[in-house]
């Protein structure tokens, strides 16, 4: 009895506070507003509640203490945000001074609940204190349809239509397990039978040395004369592509791929004569001098660059085992398998 007579009350003072109330301290020239954009919601629902401290200017400077808010109003009513304290003239011309917040507040119990006031204290002076009024939120639950409530009978069992695009995950799989198998079957029978085929030995006969080849290509460039026509950067070009070929071919050394300075220091670790590795370094040296920095050589040292890649070839060539195969295939050539 008690209790439902406290909450015709609270709602009494809920009604009549029109969503707002305020309190004012003379003695400070300053007053404190509250009000609330709806007094009743649903149990979840969000309710915009907005402070208002305004005093006058032109009689008191002190500094506001603006009440601390904290995730709840009280046990039943929680702070879902606020709005930063913002500070306006209330008119032109006026002296009366303004700030304002907005709180976001909730409930998720039914019933009747008190806003507190909120207390405004100015400059720590506890006397010099201003204060809204309370404000009551009312809470609503929501309402059940009582015809959906009431007790039916219970509904029989459906029988689940068959859908075959179920099956389609299982015939993929499937499908995918029959290929894989197909094609390791016929992996298998290929190997087995590469292997049981006779291997067919086929004698290419004796590969011609890397010093003939370059040679060769050395003895071309020497009658193009490429140089007389000033066609300095094709010359040194062409001379050092036919020794980086050989340089591969006889010393296994991918010399295509590398700079002069790293087949310079490879080749510190070569066993040659250091007659050839220092006419390697001059012809290699001048090359990069005319190619990148643009030099123009003397006809002279065309000659001599050229005269050095033939004494470098034939300082480092290798053909006793080349020579030993020509002699051998020549002496039995019935013996060349085809």
């Amino acid at each position: 009895m008690k209790k439902n007579i406290l909450n015709i009350l609270l709602f009494i003072l809920s009604v009549f506070p029109f969503a707002g109330s305020f309190a004012q301290n003379n003695t400070v020239n300053a007053q404190a507003f509250i009000k609330i954009d709806t007094n009743a919601i649903r149990i979840g629902e969000q309710a915009k509640l907005e402070i208002i401290f305004g005093y006058d200017k032109s009689k008191t400077d002190k500094k506001i203490m603006w009440p601390e808010i904290a995730d709840t109003l009280t046990g039943k009513i929680d702070v879902i945000g606020k709005s930063r304290i913002e500070t306006f003239d209330l008119k032109k011309g006026s002296n009366t001074l303004q700030f304002r917040q907005t709180i976001t507040i909730t409930s998720f119990d039914s019933g009747f609940w008190v806003v507190p006031p909120f207390k405004f204290i100015l400059e720590g002076d506890t006397v010099a204190v201003a204060e809204t009024n309370p404000l009551v939120l009312e809470v609503r639950t929501v309402p059940t349809d009582t015809a959906e409530a009431s007790v039916k009978d219970i509904k029989p069992v459906f029988d689940e239509k068959w859908d075959w695009k179920v099956m389609l995950p299982a015939i993929y799989w499937t499908l995918g397990g029959i290929a894989i198998l197909t094609a390791a079957y016929y992996i298998n029978r290929y190997l087995k039978n590469r292997k049981n085929k006779k291997a067919i030995v086929i004698d290419e006969g004796p590969k011609i040395p890397p010093h003939i080849t370059a040679l060769r290509e050395l003895e071309l460039i020497k009658q193009q004369k490429l140089w007389t026509e000033a066609k300095y950067k094709e010359y040194f070009t062409s001379i050092t592509d036919v020794l980086r070929v050989y340089i591969e071919g006889r010393f296994k050394i991918h010399a295509m791929e590398l700079t002069t300075d790293e087949i310079l220091q490879i080749f510190r670790s070569q066993v040659i004569d250091n007659e050839s590795k220092s006419k390697l370094k001059q012809i290699l040296e001048l090359s990069d001098f005319v190619k990148f920095a643009k030099a123009l050589p003397l006809e002279e040292e065309c000659v001599i660059c050229l005269d050095n890649a033939y004494d470098f070839v034939n300082g480092t060539k290798r053909e006793e085992v080349v020579e030993e195969k020509v002699k051998e295939d020549q002496q039995n050539p019935e013996e060349k398998k085809i």
